[in-house]
């Protein structure tokens, strides 16, 4: 009941002040939620890691590194801070924020606005002893002359503080990122941000997992071609996958029209059957984080028998309230033990081929 009145109450205001009034909530510790379930068996061993337990927060939502340890503290088993690039930048024009309350989704076309790199490590230099894992999400500046420099100038800059890196080039509302997907652009980013992590003076630092983060609205043969250079280059793992352009089969015509990427129930569907095929291109030992349409237990495990090792969630968080990581945590144990599973990762992967004979639609705006 008390999530239920909160979110009316957030619903009130514009999503971009009600977002700005949940990260202060979090930063000034007011009590959102009873502490969530532990319990060993939904711990994951990755890229030599311990997750305390599957479940992540995605991107998006603590862009400056504000409040990693307050979303740790609701019972996230890791959260990934940013996208944060180089310098600060104010992103797009207001508004740029639109839930769509009928699908329980949300358009965004923030454009990477955020802090830049000197606030954001500050604030990660200052909770270094803390416990928790805390992964960094870093972006390129619109107006940038070498993008790709900006991606190793991330690599420098966060190895030292970041329990992983995340390579954003999937973003659809920067200009131009996306074509960085493009197998030639994306040999040579690889290339230099693996050279960039080979080149740090301190060996704790050389060994941070890069994860590169991938948008749902690729061909076939583009996602064989990712496949190929994440392999070829050795990178630890995929995200999969960012918003979508996509507006199919949207209940909220009205908001439908707002330019920008998609998340939420909607790109469940589609985001996994990506999932399950990057699975099957990349086999068994790469990591894979799955984001798109995590509402609740059973669509946090879908990801996971698709075929990923973890998974992370964000817009579900605004519907479904601060709540939602205890309640999915629950449920996860539960089939656990309905089961007779030793663990959450032995479940990974249990339907990865159903999920990847799945259509995917077109991705042309309605």
């Amino acid at each position: 009941m008390l999530g239920a009145l909160g979110r009316r109450a957030l619903f009130c205001l514009d999503p971009e002040s009600a977002h700005g009034l949940s990260l202060k909530a979090l930063q000034i510790g007011v009590p959102l939620t009873s502490s969530a379930p532990r319990d060993a068996r939904l711990s994951v061993r990755l890229c030599g890691l311990d997750f305390p337990n599957p479940l992540g927060m995605a991107a998006g939502y603590d862009k400056n590194a504000e409040v990693p340890d307050a979303l740790l503290a609701l019972g996230f088993g890791f959260v990934e801070v940013g996208s944060i690039t180089p310098l600060p930048q104010p992103g797009n024009p207001r508004p740029r924020i639109f839930r769509l309350e009928q699908d329980e989704a949300v358009i965004n076309r923030l454009g990477f606005n955020n802090e830049g790199h000197g606030a954001c490590a500050a604030r990660l230099a200052a909770r270094r002893l803390r416990p928790g894992i805390v992964g960094v999400n870093i972006g390129a500046n619109k107006d940038s002359p070498d993008r790709i420099g900006d991606y190793e100038e991330g690599i420098r800059r966060f190895a030292p503080l970041a329990t992983y890196l995340t390579v954003n080039i999937s973003s659809p509302n920067t200009p131009g990122l996306r074509s960085m997907q493009a197998r030639e652009e994306l040999s040579e980013l690889l290339s230099r941000l693996m050279a960039a992590r080979a080149d740090l003076p301190d060996d704790r630092h050389r060994h941070v997992p890069i994860f590169l983060k991938i948008a749902p609205d690729l061909t076939e043969p583009e996602l064989e071609d990712i496949a190929a250079e994440v392999t070829a280059h050795k990178i630890d793992g995929l995200i999969v996958s960012n918003t979508t352009l996509s507006r199919t089969a949207l209940r909220d015509q009205s908001q439908a029209q707002e330019s920008g990427g998609l998340s939420g129930k909607p790109l469940f569907a589609r985001s996994t059957a990506v999932l399950a095929r990057m699975r099957n291109l990349v086999g068994p030992d790469m990591a894979i984080i799955g984001v798109g349409g995590v509402s609740n237990a059973e669509t946090a495990l879908e990801k996971i028998r698709a075929g990923a090792d973890l998974v992370q969630l964000y817009t579900g968080l605004i519907y479904g309230g601060p709540t939602l990581p205890g309640r999915i945590l629950r449920g996860l144990i539960s089939t656990l033990e309905r089961e007779g599973a030793a663990s959450i990762s032995a479940l990974r992967g249990t339907r990865t081929e159903h999920w990847a004979a799945q259509p995917i639609e077109s991705t042309e705006p309605a």
